[in-house]
């Protein structure tokens, strides 16, 4: 007889179906790269309060560039519109509150035209409205002007603006001598712009050049910046160790000058004799060296002759002759080579 599950458990994992879990799995999958990509958007964890602040230009600013607070980053730029004659940017800030005076700011980021929205809390109020156009303040895009310029001087017609300026030379001949040498110095620099077209067209291509392979290279120019920064960051951080082990090294200084004092009285008389003892090993380094020398062969035959064990191995020299013969003439020259056989 089969056993039956009783219904006060629950189907164990492996006879669930195995599709229902795959389709549930993939979709809590899915819900959490989503929350992850978009927390900062989420209300609990969020980015901080959203403010606003009303610009007369937008002055290169975009959707989520930097908000800054006394240099520090605090949140991003949500949203750009346009209100009539105003430019009303809304920002989210985290971390910080604004006071009801605070002012705001497009400033450049970066060398290539990159925008922050930099702002400054002031007032001792909360600042519950938009920050008024009155206290915001927008830079001058060099880089801009410089490209409208370029467009605009290349549709000018320069031999007809060498004629108008002729035609008032001309008109104005019979006038004053300071008129005619005003409208004359215009006449001669409208002749040299014309004489000069073709180079003034050929610098401002070139700068359109330089300009775009600049901004073609922005994302490297910013990583650049950005890793100078994290640089001038670390050093900052790192101030405060480098502080204390420099103060670490005046007080161990200090400390050894005083060792050195109060124990001046005994360290003298002792380097006084160690310089004596040095003096003495000087004088005496030949003889040293000398002994040193005999030193290591005296030690080398010592240890062949204790070497076997409990026996000690001599070696007397002139006792016999090469024939084993023992000398009993003390007039013949006895040798104690071993390989005349001179010795035993």
């Amino acid at each position: 007889m089969g056993t039956t599950r009783s219904p006060r458990f629950p189907k164990a994992f492996t006879e669930r179906n195995r599709v229902v879990i795959a389709i549930i799995g993939s979709l809590s999958l899915v819900a959490v790269f989503l929350l992850a990509f978009n927390a900062s958007s989420l209300p609990v964890v969020g980015s901080g309060r959203e403010y606003s602040a009303e610009l007369a230009e937008a002055g290169g600013l975009a959707v989520g560039n930097e908000v800054r607070v006394a240099g520090v980053r605090v949140g991003e730029v949500t949203g750009i519109e346009l209100d009539q004659a105003v430019v009303v940017v809304t920002f989210r800030a985290k971390g910080v509150e604004l006071g009801d005076q605070s002012r705001a700011a497009v400033r450049i980021k970066t060398l290539l035209g990159q925008k922050y929205l930099a702002v400054e809390s002031a007032g001792r109020g909360e600042l519950d409205e938009a920050i008024p156009l009155e206290r915001t303040t927008t830079p001058f895009d060099v880089t801009a002007a410089f490209s409208e310029l370029s467009e605009t001087v290349g549709e000018i017609d320069t031999v007809q603006l060498e004629a108008s300026f002729t035609a008032l030379a001309d008109a104005f001949r019979d006038t004053p001598e300071s008129l005619r040498a005003t409208v004359g110095g215009l006449a001669a620099l409208s002749r040299t712009i014309s004489s000069r077209d073709e180079e003034l067209a050929a610098l401002l291509e070139a700068s359109s050049d330089v300009t775009g392979t600049l901004a073609s290279r922005n994302a490297e120019f910013a990583n650049i910046l950005d890793d100078g920064e994290l640089l001038l960051t670390e050093l900052s951080a790192r101030r405060e160790t480098v502080g204390a082990m420099l103060e670490a090294t005046v007080s161990l200084g200090q400390q050894l000058q005083g060792l050195v004092a109060d124990n001046e009285a005994t360290l003298a008389p002792a380097l006084a004799e160690l310089d004596e003892v040095a003096a003495i090993l000087n004088r005496n380094q030949a003889n040293l060296d000398a002994a040193l020398a005999r030193l290591g062969p005296y030690y080398r035959v010592l240890a062949s002759a204790t070497g076997n064990g409990r026996w000690v191995d001599a070696y007397v020299c002139g006792l016999y002759t090469a024939d084993g013969v023992p000398h009993l003439d003390n007039s013949v020259e006895r040798t104690c080579d071993p390989a005349a056989g001179g010795g035993s």
